[in-house]
């Protein structure tokens, strides 16, 4: 035997060997594992072998090794093992505690970690019956030395989390062990007091000695302040300010500078007792521990900012929250010399927040550090994003210390950029000569100090006097701005947002207002040096992005300090207009849209309608005319009249008739969106009022307001509401067939899309200056996306913008159904989200109450009986193609297959997810928190309820909103809203699951609760929670939120509907004397109520058997613990009073009487 036992612990040995050594092949680590674990599960001699292996002379992983076959022994054969051979082997795994071990500080922590697991999975299967004197053994094992007290200690820790905290014991054998642990706990606390006594005591002689105190109260850490002294400090600031040319190396043959990590190491060390030494100053200044500031702080604060110019990008983020603290402390900030340095902090940045250090580049001494610290450029380029906003952050806060020091520096810092030429780097744009890319170092400067501008800024205006605004400084950065000139895309784009953040000051100035907009009226146009459209890059167009951005900021912040100068404006927008035909459709209806916002200051109806009917009014002739009717209302006129059924080739010369046609319907769509977002009557009701705004009043006495666009919007409405049928139409057969070769993808989610919906990286920054080319498709797609987009965003904005003009349009209900939602069926589900997110929801909120039932009920009805049909077709596909078995899933793995499952699925799910997000947004008032599943009570279990033991049933609707009150007077509305809420609980996505059964289901089914349910409509609300448990149940959250619905259900219609008890009775594993139980509290009036808590884990236990187990849970091995005989409970005395000898009523109130 022997000699077999010995034979075996070789190849276990070997085996274990090619498993953890990493040069290893796959297939061999394979065969290891599969002959280790075939052994564990198999082989008689796992007792002699484990024991064998797990000798302190092995190597610390067959060691290892060794005690998991001992463990794997005891959680999966202790069941069918003789008593004999139980002794034994609790015998040796004592041994092993007492013997086996190396001391505390030389044994590996996961050699003690599964010694003491072999020994709680003993006790949870021998402890307390079978064991009794387990606590007297380990309190003798303790005594032996350091290692065996801490292998007590982490035995008592693994018992308790099994027993108390994760409860991984059958019900009795908790109850046992706890039980016992109870009893014995003074025994345990003794214990317990034993080793801390004999510990503290150790540590009060340490603390004696030199080098070995401990930080602790705040009087303790005064000792810490002798850093500060002259000879440490001193030390320190050597230190800190030797570190950049510390940590580095030349090599001598090719002069490529090198990081010597060792060095590096040391002065990450150094940084970070540098910034713990700060983080105890910030701490004892200014607390009740009485610290003066330091007389060396200064020398402090010079060591911090050495390494905050550190060329390593990493050390200076280690210093930003010491920074942080220094300027937030309100004792520390006021400092002069904290002042002082943040002065000098802030000319830190003016290097730090430029964008150098890439590992794969060799242009800054930060590049070697890099290399060190990050993997790629990706990475570093991460890392410094956050890097930047961080340091935002805290130039902010230098700011607020020494705001106009702050200010003086950045606006040096611009000045010299305006007068620098411009560097390139010797980057070769592909679109023109001398045209910077993003890594160019004038633009990483101009990036730089425009971020640092902004900081700054943003702070003076937020915490300095308006009176000390910095305003003549301002202005001459402002004018420097307006006349500097340059071609570069990228610099002219952070010219622009300078421009944006110094405009705040020029409304101070207003002389210089006009010259803002000229200088924006110049981006506009931006051509970047090229006249060709076509060869515009991304860059180029953003500038022109960006002013027209800038244009609708400004309009939508500083509008009476435009108003004045509103004509000079419209007339410059007039002459744009007519003088550059490089304009798109997009700049134009900025352009619009700023004057809009302009034309809100009016605050006169007549003025501001005189002028929307000017600037709209050829927009609405065009749009409402009959030729254009004729293209809007036939699918096939629309395809013909947009090009999409012509074959086009990308080399295609001459007028593009189509392309001019998309741009009439695309700029008819932007510009009456551009009025219905911004027209406005005035906030203030004495101005709506004086103004000729308000035309009536509702009964409860709510002013009513009219849009002085409501008249162009009715125009445009007949024709719109025309376009979204068409378009929904187009996605029938006979539609798609008519699209040409050339755009048979058109209507496709549009590449960007697919990359947003499926996660995946977009196009690298560095690829900006590229030439903008899209294919004749890609126009095509972006021309169907844009007008079905604006289409229902003008739709959802009609409600807020217009109110009653919008709801009293004569039959609306039925004009809406009979274009939205037409022909749904062949629409694709990324045009459907549109639809509820940019119209439904926007509707719905917007709608005032008394036009629910004309409107909103007549158009939700349908469209939530649809779209649960809809929706539940779809999942019922998702769920067949997540049950294909392996073969079949083999077949179809192809990878644009697979991509094509992924996204369509996806898109179902973002659906789903707006649909039920509309329903909750429609139906439930948000004051009505979730359900708290799995929120801890504070009562005790056995404690009886004095509240109501269930929700209460009946028609309260204070859950619900107007709007779902109205719903509910509708009964076919209401039963879909229901069958769709509950029915989606058993779609395969637990984020839907979890939010629907929490904040929809209860609040929708509370209120038909005590109505005239059918018994068959009670069963399948409760068996679709059940079937929510199926598939949701392996996730904690989706348990917790289903099981107390399903509680909920239950509690308040089991009374009524006997029918629940048959579909709990089919429930698997359930115990019936449980339920019987669970039925006799919950039905019989009499019956002694039990705690919240409790019963919800009754219920819960109840329904267990319908919760699927987790994949990763489903080929698992089961562990069995048996049930040992109950433990012996010692029979209460009898007190009965009548068999006692007194019986007189006057002996009762005497002390001397034992009856009691």
């Amino acid at each position: 035997m022997s000699g077999e036992v010995a034979s075996l612990c070789e190849q276990l040995m070997a085996a274990v060997n090619v498993t953890m050594d990493p040069e290893t092949s796959h297939i061999y680590r394979l065969e290891a594992l599969k002959f280790c674990e075939e052994f564990k599960e198999n082989n008689s001699l796992c007792v002699p072998c484990g024991l064998q292996l797990a000798d302190k002379a092995q190597p610390a992983v067959v060691r290892h090794f060794g005690l998991q076959i001992l463990e794997h022994v005891i959680k999966f054969r202790w069941n069918d093992m003789q008593q004999q051979e139980k002794v034994h082997l609790k015998e040796c795994a004592m041994q092993l505690l007492s013997n086996g071990t190396l001391s505390i500080l030389e044994e590996e922590s996961h050699i003690k970690d599964v010694l003491s697991r072999i020994i709680v999975e003993m006790i949870k299967r021998e402890w307390p019956q079978q064991w009794p004197d387990m606590l007297k053994e380990m309190e003798v094992l303790s005594s032996q030395g350091e290692t065996q007290t801490e292998l007590v200690m982490l035995i008592l820790l693994r018992l308790a989390e099994d027993v108390i905290f994760f409860q991984t014991l059958p019900a009795q054998r908790r109850r046992d062990i706890q039980q016992k642990l109870t009893q014995n706990m003074d025994s345990i606390f003794r214990f317990m007091m034993t080793i801390l006594r004999a510990n503290v005591e150790e540590l009060r002689k340490l603390k004696v000695l030199p080098g070995h105190e401990l930080q602790g109260k705040l009087e303790d850490r005064k000792p810490i302040m002798l850093l500060f002294d002259d000879v440490a400090i001193d030390c320190i600031l050597s230190a800190a300010q030797s570190a950049d040319g510390l940590a580095i190396c030349k090599k001598p043959e090719s002069e490529v500078v090198e990081v010597v990590e060792q060095r590096y190491i040391f002065l990450k060390r150094l940084c970070q007792v540098l910034c713990a030494l700060g983080g105890q100053l910030c701490a004892l200044v200014g607390s009740d521990a009485k610290v003066s500031i330091p007389a060396n702080l200064s020398k402090y604060l010079e060591a911090l900012l050495a390494f905050t110019t550190h060329s390593s990008q990493f050390l200076k983020s280690s210093t930003l929250i010491t920074w942080a603290n220094l300027f937030r402390h309100e004792t520390l900030s006021r400092e002069e010399a904290v002042v002082q340095m943040a002065v000098r902090y802030l000319r830190a940045c003016m290097t730090n927040f430029v964008k150098t250090g890439f590992p794969s580049k060799n242009d800054s001494p930060s590049c070697a550090y890099s290399r060190v610290d990050f993997d790629n450029d990706s990475d570093f380029n991460s890392f410094f994003n956050t890097f930047r906003a961080q340091q935002g952050d805290l130039v902010r806060g230098a700011c607020r210390i020494a705001p106009h020091e702050a200010f003086q520096i950045a606006s040096e810092w611009l000045r010299y950029e305006v007068t620098t030429p411009i560097d390139t780097g010797g980057s070769k744009s592909q679109t023109a000569e001398g045209m910077c890319s993003f890594l160019s170092p004038s633009v990483l400067q101009w990036e730089a100090v425009t971020t640092f501008m902004d900081c700054t800024v943003w702070q003076i205006l937020k915490s300095v006097e308006e009176e000390k605004f910095p305003i003549d400084q301002s202005m001459e950065l402002l004018q420097a701005m307006l006349n500097y000139e340059t071609s570069d895309p990228l610099i002219m784009s952070c010219v622009l947002t300078n421009i944006s953040t110094l405009f705040p000051f020029a409304t101070r100035r207003q002389q210089f207002l006009p010259r803002v907009f000229y200088k924006l009226f110049k981006a506009v146009a931006f051509k970047g040096g090229q006249e060709n459209r076509v060869s515009w890059s991304r860059s180029v167009k953003n500038v022109r992005k960006h002013a027209c951005s800038s244009f609708i900021k400004i309009c939508r912040d500083f509008p009476q300090f435009i108003l004045p100068y509103f004509d000079m404006f419209y007339n410059h927008v007039k002459n744009l207009f007519a003088s550059d035909a490089t304009l798109s459709q997009m700049e134009k209806c900025a352009l619009m849209e700023s004057l809009i916002l302009i034309s809100n200051q009016f605050k006169d109806f007549a003025k501001q309608k005189a002028f929307l009917d000017e600037l709209m009014s050829s927009v609405v002739v065009q749009w409402a005319s009959d030729e254009m009717k004729n293209v809007l209302c036939e699918p096939a006129a629309f395809l013909s009249y947009a090009g999409a059924d012509q074959v086009v080739t990308e080399s295609g010369e001459g007028t593009d008739t189509a392309g001019l046609n998309r741009a009439r319907v695309t700029f008819a769509l932007l510009a009456m969106f551009a009025m219905v977002k911004r027209s406005r009557w005035p906030a203030d009701q004495e101005e709506a009022k004086a103004g000729g705004f308000v035309v009536d009043y509702t009964p409860t006495g709510a002013p009513i307001h009219r849009n002085p666009g409501a008249a162009l919007f009715l125009s445009f409405l007949p024709n719109l509401l025309a376009l979204i049928r068409t378009h929904n139409n187009l996605f029938l057969p006979e539609n798609m067939a008519r699209l040409s070769e050339t755009y048979g993808g058109t209507h496709d989610l549009m590449d960007f899309d697919k990359k947003t919906v499926l996660v995946f990286p977009q196009q690298p920054l560095e690829n900006c200056d590229v030439p903008v080319y899209k294919t004749n498709l890609e126009r095509m797609q972006g021309f169907f996306t844009t007008v079905y987009d604006y289409s229902f965003q003008i739709l959802g904005n009609a409600g807020p913008c217009l109110q009653q003009e919008f709801y009293t349009v004569e039959g609306l209900a039925r004009e809406l159904a009979s274009s939205a939602f037409v022909n749904l069926d062949h629409v694709p589900d990324h045009r459907l989200r549109l639809m509820i997110r940019l119209f439904l929801k926007q509707m719905v909120l917007s709608c005032p109450q008394e036009y629910y039932d004309s409107v909103l009920c007549p158009l939700l009805g349908p469209m939530f009986a649809y779209m649960l049909q809809r929706l539940n077709v779809k999942w019922q596909v998702i769920n067949q193609r997540t049950s294909v078995n392996d073969d079949e899933e083999e077949v179809i793995c192809q990878e644009s297959e697979v991509t094509k499952e992924m996204l369509d699925e996806y898109l179902v799910r973002l659906v789903t997810r707006e649909l039920l997000d509309f329903v909750s947004v429609s139906c439930i008032a948000r004051k009505v928190q979730e359900p708290a599943g799995n929120k801890e009570e504070v009562e005790d279990e056995d404690m009886v309820m004095d509240s109501e033991q269930v929700a209460p049933a009946g028609h309260s609707t204070e859950n619900l909103t107007e709007l779902g009150k109205c719903l509910l007077k509708h009964e076919n509305i209401y039963m879909t809203l229901l069958t769709l809420s509950f029915t989606s609980l058993s779609w395969k996505d637990t984020t839907n699951c979890h939010r629907t059964a929490s904040m929809v289901c209860w609040a929708l089914l509370q209120q038909v609760v005590g109505g005239s349910l059918l018994p068959e409509a009670v069963t399948w609300f409760f068996t679709s929670v059940l079937r929510g448990l199926q598939f949701h149940g392996q996730h904690e959250t989706c348990n917790a939120t289903l099981s107390y619905l399903a509680m909920l259900i239950y509690d308040n219609l089991r009374p009524r509907f006997v029918e629940l008890r048959a579909v709990m009775a089919q429930i698997p594993n359930i115990s019936v004397e449980a339920l019987d139980q669970y039925d006799h509290r919950l039905i019989d009036p009499n019956a002694q109520k039990v705690g919240e808590k409790r019963r919800k884990d009754q219920f819960k236990k109840l329904i267990a058997g319908t919760v699927e187990k987790a994949l990763c849970q489903q080929f698992r091995k089961e562990v069995h613990v048996r049930n040992l005989p109950s433990l012996f409970k010692k029979q209460k005395t009898d007190k009965d009073i009548m068999s006692s000898e007194a019986i007189f009523l006057t002996d009762l109130f005497f002390s001397q009487s034992n009856t009691l």
